[in-house]
């Protein structure tokens, strides 16, 4: 038996005005995405369980199989295992946002998407200023980027992501709880840092944002999760373009394979990613694939750019990878969003999302489209963590 799962990050919506009162789905053309629906079953889950914040993290922890209640320690843990970053027993690890904030709102949370070298000049600017502090900052891909805190054992705060505070009073999220002060003046200090950067001067010159200052959050403690081939009896691989996912896969035990050219943006390479899943499927039983892009296009704001999004993950990974795993005499095929980013409201949403199996053994029940009305009125997981043994048949 050979699996397939893809994981098309924020897929979930709502009925759009910009689309005549339809979601992203339901406008698109996702013959393939609809093929698995009508042919296998179709639902939601609770991928979000009630008190924790709706994001990737705990979404795809979910559909991993993992119950967040026993092993969820945080996003940015997953992340610096990603990086292989060794952690101390008094440090605690913070993802730390390169932002760009104006008139005292949440402008932009990537900070114009900030290259990765003009990052790097950042982070190490940083290292410079606030090493002596216990911050050591490890840069990541972009905006996306690690702050390991020294002498943080009685730290206990909780932290706003800033994709959920799009355009908001920044002054309305700060960090709060025991240790808020000094995470908040961490945040000051790289403000001050930052204000006159030459790369700042750069990106200006040339119409970009500014990375204004650092946002933390995400904190946690090193994550401990058992290998999915000791706990399902498959050997797996990963592919995507985005640190915490591969965090995952590293905890997890299963193989990375790199893409070139997936870059968890809308200007992803999905053909590449397709071609890769596809030859994957010869290797190991099991292969996951996670496209970033139908989220970005949701903290845009952007609907039409969602459909695009939608259009290509079903046109070049999940068409190619259906069509591949059909020539197998035994498979199943499972394509599951992590959460809602409803383009409407630019962040996550806890609303349980939808999803789709298929395959050997698998009776085709629902029949109806890969779409979030016809997902209500079939199967419901609550809680939604069972979903990977389901899918398995395990």
């Amino acid at each position: 038996m050979k699996f397939a799962v893809i994981l098309p990050d924020g897929a979930h919506d709502e009925p759009l005005p910009a689309l005549g009162g339809l979601t992203p789905l339901e406008v698109a053309n996702v013959p393939h995405l609809d093929w698995v629906a009508r042919h296998g079953r179709l639902g939601r889950a609770v991928t979000i369980p009630t008190g924790f914040t709706p994001g990737t993290d705990v979404g795809t922890l979910t559909l991993l199989g993992f119950d967040p209640h026993l092993y969820y320690t945080g996003r940015a843990p997953l992340e610096a295992a990603a990086k292989g970053l060794r952690v101390r027993a008094d440090q605690l690890i913070f993802r730390c946002n390169f932002v760009h904030v104006a008139d005292g709102r949440m402008t932009d949370f990537t900070a114009g998407h900030i290259e990765p070298a003009h990052a790097n000049r950042l982070v190490q600017s940083l290292n410079e200023a606030l090493g002596v502090d216990g911050c050591e900052f490890h840069a990541g891909v972009s905006y996306r980027n690690l702050l390991l805190l020294g002498h943080a054992g009685e730290i206990k705060v909780k932290c706003q992501p800033p994709h959920d505070v799009p355009d908001q009073p920044v002054a309305d999220h700060w960090p709060v709880g025991a240790g808020a002060e000094r995470v908040m003046q961490i945040m000051e200090r790289a403000a001050r840092v930052l204000a006159d950067h030459p790369v700042n001067r750069e990106r200006v010159a040339a119409g970009h944002h500014p990375a204004t200052n650092i946002w933390l959050w995400g904190q946690g403690r090193p994550t401990q999760l058992e290998p999915f081939s000791e706990r399902h009896g498959l050997r797996g691989a990963v592919i995507t373009a985005v640190d915490l996912i591969r965090g995952m896969a590293v905890c997890t035990g299963m193989d990375l394979i790199e893409v070139p050219g997936a870059t968890g943006y809308i200007d992803t390479d999905y053909d590449a990613k397709g071609r890769a899943a596809v030859r994957a499927l010869d290797d190991y039983d099991i292969v996951f694939v996670h496209v970033e892009a139908a989220d970005e296009a949701g903290h845009l704001g952007d609907a039409r750019e969602k459909v695009k999004a939608l259009e290509r993950i079903d046109e070049a990974v999940v068409g190619p990878v259906l069509e591949a795993l059909r020539r197998r005499p035994e498979w199943r095929i499972l394509v599951a969003a992590d959460h809602p980013t409803p383009a409407s409201t630019r962040a996550h949403s806890a609303v349980p999302p939808l999803f789709a199996f298929a395959g050997t053994g698998v009776e085709a029940v629902e029949r109806r489209p890969f779409t979030e009305k016809d997902a209500a009125g079939g199967i419901f997981l609550d809680p939604g963590h069972p979903i990977m043994r389901t899918f398995l048949g395990q």
